[in-house]
């Protein structure tokens, strides 16, 4: 059966559970969901398409065919205590530039084709000042954006244990892939925001994307940890940017692998630590490969395998105020086209353990201002809860 639902402007209560596709098309100012302080299942999926300001409330929808949630050229949507696990396909998937907010409590695992999914132009927002959300367990990626979309997570966020389907193309089984000129934002105004134990690495981002994260709140930080080869690989003309609290350890390979035409750039007290393992050569805390460069001011960089810094490839190291510590390789070696720009006191020569680099000259890069991410408003959000609250309330 089908529910379609025609362009109204009241509350929906629906009475689960629910066997059945909920589609919502050409509607405005809509709240569709449970009575406030419960939830229904829907053993289904929920379509949003071409509509504007649709809110839903509470509800847990499993789709044995497809995905869960399903947003498409809408705007304004949001999903409030919505759950989209154990699908055949994608827990959320929002295409074709609509906008999108999850307000916490939330969950998106154990799917198989994926946890969230973001592109063609999309944005989706995690605004957990109501609970955590979770994007946990599901095959392929825990959060995939692409073809210039916008993913956002304002902290407690979980990203954990994705892997990849048997017999899957790498990049697979990653926390958060990203593409296509794609934007990433993982900011802890609610929490912490933990990224761990993905069997294809923490963070994929390439094709010219950015990645940023950075703190809001003083309340925990960003962790990426424990997740197969690499913390964060960014490549294709694609630039990362780690604010005062990020902390990356414990993977096989490197904490950070930059490769073609790719830029980091590390400002105040992030801690890059543990990574690496005996015997893999391109075992580093930060590797810089293919015309690449890392930009550090400040941080720590301690107790990996190999180097604090591998650069190879035509690619450059500049740092100042960084602290290098415990490393097995030293605090950096370059190949014979790499080169490097520090605070180090002997540059020119090899005065400390695995020091290797050539200094051409000691100008640096201007990379002018850093621009940091301000934290938004979400006194907007939050009213709209508040008012659905209001209306959808059982009447005694």
């Amino acid at each position: 059966a089908q529910t379609v639902v025609p362009q109204i402007t009241y509350v929906v209560a629906v009475a689960g559970p629910c066997n059945e596709t909920i589609n919502i098309n050409n509607a405005t100012n809509l709240n569709v969901g449970a009575l406030f302080g419960t939830t229904i299942t829907i053993n289904g999926s929920v379509n949003v398409t071409g509509s504007n300001s649709v809110f839903l409330y509470g509800l847990n929808v499993t789709n044995p065919a497809g995905n869960a949630f399903t947003i498409t050229s809408s705007h304004n949507v949001t999903l409030w205590t919505c759950t989209g696990n154990g699908n055949q396909g994608v827990g959320l998937s929002v295409g074709t530039l609509s906008d999108v907010t999850v307000d916490g409590p939330g969950s998106f695992d154990n799917n198989a084709g994926g946890g969230i999914g973001a592109g063609n132009n999309s944005v989706v927002y995690i605004a957990t000042w109501g609970g955590a959300v979770d994007v946990s367990r599901n095959q392929g990626s825990g959060v995939g954006v692409g073809d210039g979309a916008l993913f956002l997570t304002y902290g407690n966020t979980t990203i954990n244990d994705n892997v990849s389907p048997p017999g899957a193309a790498a990049p697979s089984g990653v926390g958060v892939i990203q593409a296509s000129a794609s934007k990433v934002q993982i900011a802890n105004c609610f929490g912490p925001n933990q990224i761990s134990g993905n069997q294809g690495g923490g963070i994929d981002a390439r094709e010219t994307s950015e990645l940023a994260l950075w703190p809001c709140s003083a309340v925990g930080g960003n962790f990426i940890t424990g997740n197969g080869p690499v913390g964060i690989r960014a490549g294709g003309g694609t630039q990362v940017a780690l604010y005062d609290n990020v902390q990356i350890s414990g993977h096989s390979r490197a904490g950070i692998e930059l490769y073609g035409r790719s830029q980091l750039n590390v400002f105040g007290p992030n801690l890059i630590s543990q990574n690496g393992s005996a015997g893999d050569p391109r075992s580093a805390g930060i590797v810089v490969d293919g015309n690449s460069e890392a930009y550090l001011r400040g941080g720590t960089i301690s107790g990996n395998q190999g180097p604090g810094i591998l650069a190879l490839v035509n690619s450059s190291a500049d740092f100042t105020g960084a602290t290098f510590t415990g490393n097995s390789g030293g605090v950096i070696t370059c190949d014979s086209s790499a080169v490097m720009v520090s605070d180090l006191p002997q540059p020119m020569s090899t005065p400390g353990k695995g020091v290797a680099c050539r200094t051409p000259h000691n100008l640096g890069n201007d990379h002018g201002n850093v621009v940091r991410p301000t934290i938004p408003d979400f006194t907007a959000q939050k009213l709209k809860a508040a008012q659905y609250k209001a209306m959808a309330r059982r009447k005694h």
